[in-house]
């Protein structure tokens, strides 16, 4: 018997896919949102940790560290789309030996469960080009940390402090922010970085 933990925040999406996973008959499904999934995680103990990679709180980042650190031996299956490439690479940095395409047959799915819980690595093909786009990230370290203080609405003199740089510094980041990510402004660069999955 496989113990797969399904971590998913639209309760009803969530609720329809445990229902349908706990058909099989070699599996025990339990499921949780993104808030309170480590917790749950934590106790239940289970092999895979099934966790859809929007996540409504976080600035739709999904906590996988915490989610996978709270579980140590459980291995971690992404529900993932490749309109957001970064999302992908947060879960390949978490240690997910999983991918699933979330537009795909649940059949699908099942095949990744099954592989994962035998210690193997599962890839949907469909997410190939989204690995790739994943890879080419415009940002580097420090313009990411800029970005991250920026999205969480600090101020300039803000991120310096934060960061021990000048202000004048911080403002060169987020001009080359800005550029890399083809934004008009730093709103918009938040906007593009979210909705690429890198912020």
């Amino acid at each position: 018997m496989i113990r797969v933990l399904l971590v998913h925040d639209l309760c009803l999406i969530r609720s329809a896919l445990a229902d349908r996973l706990a058909k099989e008959p070699d599996l025990e499904v339990h499921q949780a949102a993104w808030r309170g999934a480590s917790r749950r995680a934590g106790a239940l103990r289970p092999q895979i940790c099934v966790a859809d990679l929007d996540c409504e709180e976080n600035y739709g980042m999904p906590p996988l560290h915490d989610l996978h650190a709270g579980t140590p031996g459980s291995a971690l299956l992404v529900l993932a789309t490749t309109g957001r490439p970064g999302l992908l690479r947060r879960a390949a940095e978490a240690n997910a030996l999983g991918y699933v395409d979330k537009a795909g047959p649940v059949e699908q799915l099942l095949t990744g469960i099954r592989r994962v819980a035998q210690g193997q690595r599962f890839v949907d093909e469909s997410l190939g080009f989204g690995f790739l786009q994943a890879a080419q990230n415009p940002l580097t370290r420090r313009e990411f940390s800029v970005l991250s203080l920026a999205a969480e609405g600090a101020s300039v003199a803000e991120i310096a402090r934060s960061l021990h740089l000048s202000n004048g510094t911080v403002r060169n980041y987020m001009a080359a922010i800005t550029r890399k990510t083809g934004a008009r402004n730093r709103v918009d660069a938040i906007r593009i970085s979210q909705g690429a999955g890198w912020l």
